[in-house]
């Protein structure tokens, strides 16, 4: 029985795991949590690319947004990779290359190859001659090309081919035949292993510089030094023989990515690696390269806010010590891309998926008020409080007999303020009032609090800052 050792390209999205201040783990059931929110107009289509006997291949096909009387849309055509059990595997793999694709207003096909999901036929076994290998594939390529291009809204002349792992292998030698309706191609950690190959790198990088040699299709490569698939050295030893040989390629070494560069393009966290080089590659082709339905691709990042520290859980806003050891502990302990989102009673927090901080703050508002996103990835997006005054060098936030005007009794409110969960703040008066509160409007609720029986209350300190300025 022949076996690929390739790393499947239908690598399962991050499930989204939400989790409650309660030691209790759900799994989300919201079709928004994998998916974006622009509409795919998936249709479903099938091409036949042998007559006798009849072979067929499922295609799966995406038009942008508001595809209805528009197009004629440029067409990116993905190739998928290997799997270990190709009947079994989904239609639709990496979602974050059609993705990125229908954001930049693309359509998009996706072939599933012989064997794989409902595609008919089986994959012709050729060991080490991985040519072979890419070439069967070619011939489908092409076939399915030559199909798809005519659907209504496509434009026939303006296409990009892509693929990840052996898609991407597959991609390369289809680019050998230099196709003339074909612009350029995308290799997303491209190549193949057989289990009856016993010199597998070194048949890639031998037939790497063949297919170099014959083709004439500019390209762009994307590899991690990470990869468990493909080391540096095999990728590297690829790409030099392809150029050394007359290909045209640009080579993206995107390092190391959390613990397997090869599944980079199956996670939103990846985004930032290619995205931007990718963009470039295409309008160095002449083809679109810019973002117009941003509904398809995660929000980018929010900057650092200054709050607090990531690992500083007493920063935490509204929730107990039980509360946050439950649920931002975990949240630590995530895989990006993650987020988490707090309100006043609860939180929740969600790792992969197609966009951790919009499925956080949802799931947030179903268990809590007033939520708002408190970290993405490793970054603390929290707001300072809206009214809060600059943060000031007057003092250290924990120097209790630093604070002006106070009595004992005030400086033993101090005490306990700097105990008080977030938001909070604390307003002084020169007679020796105070007024301290925690929760929704602290700052406004500490200074009524001072004003009832004392004049001229000002905020000495908000959350974990000093705002005082001596005057």
């Amino acid at each position: 029985m022949r076996l690929r050792l390739k790393f499947s390209f239908f690598f399962l999205l991050s499930v989204f795991v939400l989790l409650a201040v309660r030691p209790l783990v759900a799994q989300s059931t919201d079709r928004n949590a994998v998916e974006p929110e622009g509409p795919l107009n998936e249709k479903i289509v099938r091409v036949p690319v042998q007559s006798s006997p009849l072979v067929t291949l499922e295609v799966t096909v995406y038009l942008p947004a508001h595809s209805a009387g528009g197009g004629p849309f440029p067409l990116a055509l993905i190739n998928h990779g290997a799997s270990h059990d190709p009947m079994n595997a989904p239609r639709v793999g990496d979602q974050f290359i059609p993705w990125y694709f229908l954001s930049r207003g693309y359509a998009v096909a996706m072939p599933m190859q012989r064997g794989y999901a409902h595609s008919w036929g089986h994959l012709t076994p050729h060991g080490c001659d991985v040519l072979a290998i890419g070439n069967d594939a070619a011939r489908d390529i092409r076939k399915v090309l030559d199909y798809v291009k005519d659907i209504t809204g496509i434009d026939s002349m303006r296409i990009v081919v892509a693929g990840k792992s052996m898609g991407g292998w597959d991609t390369l030698a289809f680019a050998a035949q230099n196709p003339s309706d074909v612009k350029g191609i995308l290799n997303f950690a491209g190549g193949v292993k057989e289990s009856d190959c016993s010199r597998p790198d070194e048949s890639l990088i031998t037939a790497a510089g063949e297919l170099g040699s014959r083709t004439r299709l500019p390209s762009i490569w994307f590899y991690g030094d990470n990869d468990q698939i493909f080391s540096s050295a095999t990728w590297k030893g690829m790409y030099a023989h392809y150029t050394a040989a007359g290909g045209h390629a640009q080579l993206v070494d995107y390092g190391d990515f959390q613990k397997d560069a090869h599944a980079m393009t199956a996670s939103g966290a990846g985004l930032p690696l290619w995205v931007a080089k990718a963009d470039a590659f295409l309008e160095s082709i002449g083809m679109p390269g810019s973002e117009v339905n941003p509904e398809y691709i995660p929000h980018p990042a929010q900057k650092a806010s200054g709050y607090a520290s990531i690992n500083d859980i007493n920063a935490v806003p509204y929730l107990n010590p039980r509360q946050k050891a439950a649920l931002y502990a975990s949240y630590l302990a995530a895989p990006l891309p993650k987020a988490i989102a707090i309100g006043s009673t609860n939180g929740m927090w969600a790792s992969g998926g197609f966009d951790p901080a919009r499925s956080a703050m949802q799931q947030c508002w179903k268990v809590s008020k007033y939520c708002q996103l408190y970290a993405v990835d490793n970054t603390v997006v929290w707001p300072r409080q809206e009214s809060a005054l600059p943060r000031t060098d007057f003092a250290s936030l924990q120097d209790v007999n630093a604070v002006p005007w106070l009595r004992a009794d005030g400086r033993q409110a101090y005490i306990r303020y700097l105990a008080a969960t977030r938001p909070r703040a604390f307003a002084i008066a020169r007679d020796g009032g105070w007024g301290q509160a925690s929760g929704i409007d602290a700052i406004n609720a500490a200074l009524v609090q001072c004003a009832n029986n004392h004049q001229g209350c000002r905020v000495y300190s908000v959350d974990g800052d000093v705002v005082w300025a001596a005057k």
